[in-house]
C-alpha cells in the first residue's frame, strides 16, 4: 500500500525534532549553540533515513537521493567541526545569548533548533516525495541531477578548503581571499550549496509529484541570497576597504570573470 505524504513527513519530522531536542539539551550542558551548525547536515540525513526506513521501498531513486543527502551532510559536518574546533561559540550565538537575556533558553530552542529542524524538513522535500512515490526506472533526469549535485559538491568542498587554508595563514590577516574559486565568485561555497539542492530536485522530477520538490532549492536560494547567507556575512565585512574593492569586481554568487580593470 502506498504511504501517504503526511505519514512520510511525520516519520522524518519525528526523527528530526527528537534529535534536535537532544541536541538542544546538549547545547545547554556545553554552553555552546554552535553544535547546531555541525548537526545541520546530519539532521537532513537522519530525517530522510527515518522516512525511508519507515515507508521506503528500496527503489534505486530513493537510495540515490538518500546517498546524495548523506554524503553532503557528513562532509559539511566534518568541515564545520574542523573549522570550529577550539574557537568556542560562534559570535552570532554569543550575541544572541547576550541579547535574549532571561529568554535565552526558550528562544534558542525555538529560533535555532526548532527552526533549523523545520528548514531541514522543507529542503528534504525531493527525498520525501521519492520515498512516497519513487516513479519509474532511473533515467536522464537522474543523471543530470547527479551531475549538478557533483558540481555543487566540488564548489562547496573546494571553496570551504580554500577559505579554511586562507584564514589559518597569519600572513594573510587583513587581506581578502580572491584566488582560486574565490576569484570568480565571492561565495563559491554558497553557490555549491545551491547546486547541491538543485541536483536532488532534478532527480525528484522523475517522480509523480516531483514538481513540488521545487520548494527545496528555492528555500535554500532564498536563505543564501536574502536571509542568513550573503547579506549577514557581507554586512560584517563591509567596513573593510579591501573587501569593498573585491565586492565591486567579483560576482556575488554565480561564478564569472572579474570585472574589467580588476586584479586578482
Amino acid at each position: 500500500m502506498e504511504p501517504t505524504l503526511s505519514a512520510v513527513v511525520a516519520a522524518a519530522a519525528g526523527a528530526v525534532y527528537l534529535a534536535m531536542g537532544g541536541l538542544f539539551l546538549l547545547s545547554l550542558r556545553l554552553g555552546d549553540n554552535s553544535i547546531a551548525d555541525i548537526a545541520y547536515g546530519p539532521m537532513c540525513a537522519i530525517g530522510v533515513w527515518a522516512a525511508a526506513l519507515a515507508h521506503g521501498s528500496g527503489h534505486p531513486r530513493q537510495l540515490l537521493l538518500i546517498a546524495m543527502v548523506t554524503a553532503w551532510g557528513l562532509r559539511l559536518a566534518v568541515h564545520i567541526w574542523v573549522r570550529n574546533r577550539g574557537r568556542g561559540e560562534d559570535p552570532r550565538y554569543r550575541a544572541w545569548r547576550e541579547r535574549w537575556g532571561r529568554w535565552f533558553v526558550p528562544r534558542s530552542f525555538l529560533q535555532i533548533y526548532v527552526l533549523q529542524g523545520t528548514i531541514v524538513l522543507v529542503i528534504s522535500a525531493p527525498v520525501l516525495l521519492a520515498v512516497r512515490r519513487p516513479g519509474g526506472p532511473l533515467g536522464p533526469l537522474d543523471a543530470a541531477g547527479v551531475l549538478v549535485w557533483a558540481v555543487g559538491l566540488v564548489f562547496e568542498a573546494v571553496g570551504d578548503a580554500q577559505l579554511l587554508r586562507f584564514v589559518r595563514d597569519p600572513s594573510r590577516r587583513g587581506l581578502v581571499l580572491d584566488t582560486g574559486l574565490w576569484r570568480y565568485t565571492r561565495h563559491p561555497n554558497y553557490f555549491g550549496e545551491a547546486l547541491l539542492w538543485w541536483g536532488p530536485f532534478l532527480v525528484a522530477l522523475s517522480t509523480p509529484d516531483g514538481v513540488w520538490a521545487l520548494v527545496s532549492p528555492l528555500t535554500i536560494g532564498a536563505l543564501l541570497l536574502f536571509v542568513s547567507g550573503i547579506p549577514m556575512l557581507e554586512a560584517r565585512m563591509a567596513r573593510s576597504p579591501a573587501f569593498r574593492a573585491y565586492q565591486a569586481r567579483t560576482s556575488a554568487f554565480v561564478p564569472w570573470f572579474p570585472r574589467r580593470g580588476s586584479t586578482p
